[in-house]
């Protein structure tokens, strides 16, 4: 009889202890834009498994989203109450979409850690709206430059224009490149291209930084385009013999034309453009990336990738997702493992991420100089469609100062709304 109990006691603990965990374990989704291997599967998955070494009870299925169709699945998934628990993109959709609606969970307890004190400013003023909420949790930035021919450079003894141990210029040193490239026969120089919004990012940061102008006030509630500084440099862009505003072009087309000389500068570059096109053999020159030309210190335009959390009602869900994203930012090793993921950069201090990685060590060094991230500012989507209307109609001779008058007008009339 003892026996009998024994064992009865024994399987009655056994069920017992299985209905516990199985009460305990939650079930969360993560949705991933394709930020780097964020976007594949198998590496995604690498990060999970160390995950559930140790949360095993807490179980992640992942979404894999395009940029083409990938906004359109989030909103229907929102509107049909299913919205995933994580998602991983960045500010403009995190903080001044979803964020802007009330879709997401304040972060402020993730922010208030010792090792999210240590984020770059610069991220971190991306990260939360006007009132404070945070919307996004950073894993990775990167900062977008500019690339030189430098063959064609030293042919046409151009190289004296640039600091080439700094990879920055001034803009006294642009305008005597371009005249030298013009002079010794490129008589396409660079393309101010504006086709559409494509690598828009490009042209706004060498407008920006010609003459120290700046896109939105340090609120991010205002389109300031129209400074003086912003009106100098787009006359000095018309005016210049070698630079061509391109409305043919986006700026992946400018890209291409780049790598087959019939451009002797990109705007629109990165360390992907780099990586991709050195892989691929199409280049027949050196490729010298460059800061954007600036009196001062350039600062660049940049990109920022983390976690949002969306709001589904579920305390025990927020949770989870929260221990998810406390796991892959705060340990170093692990953290680490998240941003190569991205191949991008980690938006705090880590030393040797990337040692032994000659053109990510290279491109590490405009890091430093990632400016003002205004692309949370209300209206930023006809913001930007009225950036490259304005382009357009500048190329066509249109004057500066009535077309940039226009431009802000139009952005911040959708900014208000």
């Amino acid at each position: 009889m003892n026996k009998r109990l024994s064992l009865l006691l024994a399987l009655c603990l056994i069920f017992s202890f299985a209905l516990v965990n199985a009460a305990s374990a939650t079930d969360i989704t993560l949705w991933t834009y394709p930020v780097g291997n964020w976007g594949n599967a198998e590496a995604v998955q690498v990060l999970i498994d160390k995950f559930n070494e140790v949360y095993p009870d807490i179980h992640v299925t992942v979404e894999l989203l395009d940029y083409t169709n990938g906004d359109d699945q989030v909103n229907t998934a929102i509107e049909g109450g299913q919205a995933p628990d994580i998602i991983f993109e960045g500010p403009e959709r995190l903080v001044a979409n979803w964020g802007a609606k009330g879709l997401m969970v304040d972060l402020a307890d993730l922010w208030a850690a010792d090792y999210a004190k240590e984020i770059y400013p610069a991220i971190e003023s991306a990260c939360h709206n006007a009132e404070g909420a945070y919307y996004e949790f950073p894993v990775c930035m990167t900062a977008h430059n500019m690339a030189i021919n430098y063959d064609l450079f030293k042919a046409a003894d151009a190289l004296q224009y640039i600091d080439e141990e700094n990879h920055t210029w001034t803009t006294d040193g642009f305008i005597n490149a371009v005249k030298a490239l013009y002079d010794y026969g490129q008589e396409n120089v660079g393309a101010v291209y504006c086709s559409g919004q494509g690598g828009d990012q490009g042209t706004r940061a060498l407008i920006n930084n010609l003459y120290g102008g700046t896109f939105t006030n340090p609120e991010h509630t205002a389109y300031t385009a129209d400074s003086e500084e912003n009106i100098k440099a787009l006359e000095l862009l018309q005016s210049l013999e070698g630079i061509n505003f391109d409305p043919s072009i986006n700026g992946g087309e400018e890209i291409q034309l780049f790598c087959n000389e019939t451009l002797g500068m990109a705007f629109c570059w990165n360390v992907a453009q780099e990586k991709t096109h050195a892989a691929a053999g199409d280049v027949e020159f050196e490729i010298f990336p460059m800061a954007f030309p600036s009196n001062g210190e350039p600062k660049l335009q940049g990109g920022i990738w983390g976690f949002g959390i969306f709001d589904n009602g579920d305390a025990a869900r927020i949770e989870a997702a929260k221990t998810f994203v406390k796991f892959m930012t705060e340990d170093n090793d692990i953290y680490a493992d998240a941003v190569t993921t991205s191949s991008y950069w980690p938006v705090r201090e880590l030393e040797g991420i990337y040692a032994g990685d000659d053109i990510m060590t290279e491109y590490g060094m405009f890091m430093k100089y990632m400016g003002d991230y205004y692309q949370v500012t209300k209206g930023w989507a006809q913001a930007r469609t009225e950036w490259w209307n304005m382009l357009q109609r500048i190329g066509a001779g249109g004057n500066v100062a009535d077309e940039v008058k226009v431009f802000v007008e139009n952005a911040n009339a959708a900014a208000a709304q």
